[in-house]
């Protein structure tokens, strides 16, 4: 399979898009490589919904009931196939996945269909973060981005990008391998060509991200 998106935007990277493109057929099968990025939500999810609450932005009347993110709407930005939207959205928020690969986008439509209750709640666009920001400024109550930065050709131009389209004073959530040679040895010599828990190229060590960098290009874009 290879990729069809005749979206423009500094920060794609064709071999990556390629890349995820080639592997948007297995991203929903649990058993295969990818089984990893479905374990993360374990731990993701949680950090975000009680982080949520615990700021004050989930609405009150709501933090006690099982739908504890319902009237927020927040942005998954890089949202792939659609792990992590779908299992954010079941908490009740309205959630907007973005994402720049069209096999990607299908498939996340694909599953979600699957489950009447949340084709309500998540909107699939494909669409670049930078038009996004442009056409939605200061629209959501939180933006998310989980192992997006380590695929771009422009990771500043993305996250700033992403604050654009928060409301004052609103969290972004940034996940992704950091670059140390801890993570050079699990996330690509062990994951991807020792245990292959992932797609060989999945991770390069030059897009890997500096946390210091995170920080500093969030500050500004503050």
């Amino acid at each position: 399979m290879s990729t069809t998106s005749n979206i423009r935007t500094p920060t794609a990277n064709l071999s990556q898009l390629a890349h995820y493109s080639n592997v948007s057929r297995i991203w929903w099968d649990k058993k295969s490589r990818l089984e990893i990025l479905h374990n993360m939500n374990q731990t993701r999810v949680p950090w975000v919904v009680d982080t949520l609450i615990e700021l004050g932005i989930a609405k009150q009347e709501f933090i006690n009931t099982d739908k504890p993110l319902q009237g927020l709407l927040i942005l998954d930005a890089g949202c792939g196939g659609g792990i992590f939207a779908e299992a954010l959205a079941a908490y009740g928020c309205t959630l907007v996945g973005l994402d720049i690969c069209p096999e990607m986008i299908e498939v996340a439509k694909d599953h979600a269909a699957l489950d009447p209750s949340l084709t309500k709640n998540i909107t699939y666009v494909l669409q670049c973060i930078e038009e996004h920001a442009e056409k939605n400024p200061e629209k959501y109550d939180a933006v998310i981005t989980f192992e997006v930065l380590g695929h771009l050709n422009e990771p500043e131009l993305f996250l700033e990008s992403c604050v654009k389209c928060l409301k004052p004073d609103k969290p972004i959530f940034v996940g992704t391998f950091t670059k140390t040679i801890i993570n050079y040895l699990y996330s690509i010599i062990f994951a991807e060509y020792i245990w292959g828990f992932m797609p060989r190229g999945t991770h390069h060590w030059c897009r890997l991200s500096n946390p210091n960098e995170i920080e500093r290009i969030l500050e500004k874009s503050k």
